[in-house]
């Protein structure tokens, strides 16, 4: 059925398909459509791809790393010195970092401390962090936040996908309205001019008075006046429809002329939107997205905070080597090592202290919005549902007004075929119906924004 509705989309695009028998487009049609063309739902799955990339980046903050220091001078056919500083880092999670090492040193002016065996020497080692960046460094913050990150753009993916089904299930319920008010002028247009015409029949048989033309005429003036302005509403209505109609390769389209509007969408679009079960029941906010979002920033904040209070501790880097010529490896000789020891620590502290403080108002002023939003989703969830169960009563209300004013219509028209009534009580009792009729379209699509804006706060666009 997609497939045939695409066609007609297509047609209309084109401008061609006028004389096809008129087809409806559902809801539920249309809202496949946004979820799967739409270029904003697109761009927000990009918005997961950047945070991946994000990831992978920080990820690389682990990757094995290969040096080489190469330095050489020759003088007058003397060879100065040649250093060969070679080494291979492989950094781990916790701050501490393994390093293989080979050097070969020579040259008749070589600095005593860089002399090493002809053969050259390796060295194995280890750098751990005592103090600061043990148990959490830039690259492991860095790493978790990149997570945390991609959590965040899953949840805010979800909230642009969601936003953007909301504004297209309000341009199509206003599409809707306007198609079934078009359609209720056209056919009160058609009752004037018939009555308009029927009136001068009887003033050419001398049954009614000359002036009762021009209120029958008034009457069809009024009513195409009012057809007018509908249509050209309905045009409006259809071209914000057409924004959020699209094909593969991000081609527009606009809605072609011979698709008409779900007629009975008051019956499925609880169950195309799944706030049905929504209505009698407490609704969880644990997964939603917003809650999710928010906790992901505090989370990332959390890891923010975790680094400064990491800064205040003193650097204390222990590095030990086991040195061994080549030919010597399986010989251990522990007594031959480089070892060293590295201290820092400010006096002070007031920008690692003034940094923490920040991280620590950050952290705190994200869970208060946390918090709030917390609070607030449940009172909305409430109070949509409140007001999706008052539009059902006011619903059944307009549809007894409805009828009551049509009953008054013909009970009217009844007389004036008796010659009882006159030109201006039919009209009157008309433009009571035509009245309760646009109150009942109006409170129609209430109902549709209503279940539309519940739909929007749960955040669930599967």
């Amino acid at each position: 059925m997609k497939s045939i509705v695409l066609v007609f989309l297509f047609i209309g695009f084109l401008g061609f398909g006028q004389n096809s028998q008129p087809k409806e487009f559902s809801y539920n049609e249309f809202l496949g459509y946004v979820k799967r063309y739409h270029p904003l739902v697109k761009s927000a799955n990009l918005q997961i791809s950047s945070a991946q990339a994000n990831l992978m980046m920080a990820r690389g903050g682990f990757d094995p790393k290969i040096e080489v220091d190469f330095d050489q001078k020759k003088f007058k056919d003397n060879e100065y010195y040649s250093i060969l500083n070679s080494s291979f880092i492989i950094p781990t999670w916790y701050g501490i970092q393994v390093k293989a090492g080979f050097d070969n040193n020579d040259g008749i002016y070589l600095n005593p401390e860089n002399t090493v065996p002809n053969q050259g020497l390796t060295s194995l080692g280890i750098s751990i962090p005592l103090g600061q960046g043990l148990f959490i460094n830039q690259r492991m913050a860095d790493l978790r936040k990149a997570k945390l990150q991609i959590k965040l753009s899953q949840s805010e993916q979800k909230l642009l996908a969601v936003a953007v089904l909301y504004d297209a299930s309000v341009a199509y319920f206003n599409w809707k309205r306007n198609y079934n008010e078009m359609k209720l002028y056209e056919a009160y247009t058609k009752n004037a001019q018939v009555r308009f015409t029927g009136v001068k029949s009887l003033i050419r048989e001398g049954d009614k008075p000359a002036i009762d033309s021009v209120e029958a005429g008034i009457i069809v003036k009024n009513r195409l006046l009012s057809l007018e302005d509908s249509k050209l509403k309905l045009n409006k209505a259809k071209l914000e429809l057409s924004n959020f109609l699209w094909l593969e390769n991000n081609i527009p389209l606009e809605l072609a002329d011979d698709l008409l509007p779900e007629e009975k969408l008051e019956q499925t679009i609880q169950e195309t939107l799944r706030t049905n079960e929504l209505l009698n029941s407490d609704s969880s906010i644990t997964n939603h997205p917003k809650i999710n979002a928010l906790q992901s920033k505090v989370d990332i904040l959390i890891v923010d905070k975790k680094l400064k209070a990491n800064m205040i501790l003193p650097k204390i880097d222990l590095v030990y080597s086991y040195l061994s010529e080549p030919s010597y490896l399986d010989d251990y000789k522990f007594q031959d090592y480089k070892v060293g020891l590295n201290f820092a620590f400010p006096l002070f502290l007031r920008k690692e202290r003034g940094s923490l403080k920040l991280a620590k108002f950050k952290v705190q002023d994200a869970q208060l919005d946390l918090d709030l939003e917390r609070v607030q989703l449940n009172n909305k969830i409430k109070a949509q549902q409140i007001e999706i169960q008052s539009l059902l009563k006011q619903k059944n209300i307009i549809s007894d007004l409805v009828k009551d004013n049509n009953t008054m219509l013909t009970s009217e028209d009844r007389l004036f075929s008796f010659g009882e009534s006159s030109i201006f009580l039919i009209n009157s009792r008309e433009n009571n119906l035509v009245s309760a009729q646009l109150s009942q379209l109006a409170i129609e699509n209430r109902f549709f924004e209503s279940n539309a804006s519940l739909f929007k706060i749960m955040a669930n666009p599967e």
